[in-house]
């Protein structure tokens, strides 16, 4: 790699630093809020705790569609599934952010991580199904473990990517496990829907 081109890599690593500083709406279990950073980490190894029971899905292109997923929000930050507009196109503007983060970048690298942003943002394989599945599956797991507000919605994640979530077996399995710890917190947080 030519000199031009770390340099390239180095700047781009750099920029990429501020999903550190990245806020979400979880809160860890110290009730201090989570980063995207640290929600990428927690999904890739949790990605990485079933790679025995996908014997079909290519691991590295799962773990780097993980890695890479919210890569975007380094730019404009991150929209809680709870607070979307309707209308609001927010796939659009995470692809333009992502755009800009990665411009010092060899084209060969920017062209790969857009690849594999669009592979997942369209969940057109079954490595994007299973990413954006275990993406939904960690935000639950630390909704339910988080020091949360009182105002925190739990009803709210009852619903949240099941259509990502109910994909595969596994995943529909430890949704189940993780909607009974939710509808528990819901109760006592007076936060369940209305059914009917």
């Amino acid at each position: 790699m030519t000199m031009n081109k770390l340099e390239g890599v180095l700047t781009f690593l750099r920029a990429a630093e501020q999903l550190k500083n990245t806020m979400r709406s979880a809160y860890t279990s110290e009730g201090r809020q989570e980063s995207t950073a640290e929600h990428t980490w927690r999904l890739c190894l949790m990605v990485m705790m079933f790679e025995h029971d996908f014997l079909d899905i290519d691991f590295t292109r799962l773990l780097k569609m993980c890695i890479i997923h919210d890569l975007g929000e380094a730019i404009s930050g991150d929209i809680p599934a709870i607070e979307q507009v309707p209308g609001q196109d927010k796939a659009q503007q995470e692809r333009l952010d992502l755009q800009q983060l990665i411009e010092p970048l060899p084209g060969y690298l920017q062209q790969d991580i857009l690849s594999l942003w669009d592979e997942y943002e369209q969940a057109s394989s079954p490595e994007a199904k299973l990413a954006k599945a275990m993406d939904k599956l960690e935000t639950l797991l630390q909704h339910t473990q988080g020091d949360n507000p009182e105002s925190f919605n739990y009803g709210f994640n009852l619903m949240y990517g099941r259509k990502y979530t109910d994909s595969y077996e596994l995943t529909a399995q430890i949704r189940q496990l993780l909607d009974v710890e939710t509808e528990k917190l819901a109760r006592s947080n007076d936060t369940m829907p209305e059914v009917g």
